[in-house]
């Protein structure tokens, strides 16, 4: 006997089928957290955490938000220091630059990685020569494995 699916229904015309967040196409029909994942830079734990603190509800789908909450969810994912978001939950602590906690969102994460290589290169860190010299970074065997780029073969004897 087949089980009987469950098929969402949307009879408002309030519904978005894509949302458009940080530059990010969001999936309509997904529920809240797991629909802000598909952000860069918000996980499944920070994005519950801040639906929460923007008091929505988890279980609504993300085609179902009004203007006013979306603005709500941006404004905690911008500032989550002011909503009592502890420092151990961002993923930018203690900045090299300015030594600040913050979240990272979207192009940010792209950005700040690309200053920190460079960063590490200028410095001459053992890391940032492993990423100039475009080896393996963190500590892998390289001796039979991670060739590409590199011409490798051994002569034929005669």
């Amino acid at each position: 006997k087949a089980k009987p699916t469950m098929s969402i229904v949307f009879a408002d015309e309030s519904f978005t089928h894509i949302l458009r967040l940080y530059n990010t196409n969001i999936d309509g029909k997904v529920k809240i957290p797991f629909a802000l994942t598909s952000i860069k830079g918000i996980g499944r734990r920070f994005s519950i955490l801040a639906c929460k603190m923007a008091d929505i509800d988890l279980n609504k789908r993300a085609g179902e938000l009004t203007e006013e909450e979306q603005q709500r969810i941006l404004t905690v994912i911008q500032n989550p220091r002011q909503f009592k978001i502890p420092d151990w939950f961002l993923n930018r602590q203690k900045d090299h630059k300015d030594g600040k906690f913050r979240q990272i969102v979207s192009n940010q994460v792209d950005q700040n990685l690309r200053e920190d290589i460079e960063r590490m290169k200028k410095i001459r860190l053992h890391k940032g020569l492993r990423h100039y010299w475009g080896l393996k970074v963190r500590g892998q065997h390289t001796k039979s494995c991670g060739r590409r780029g590199h011409t490798v073969g051994v002569a034929k004897k005669k």
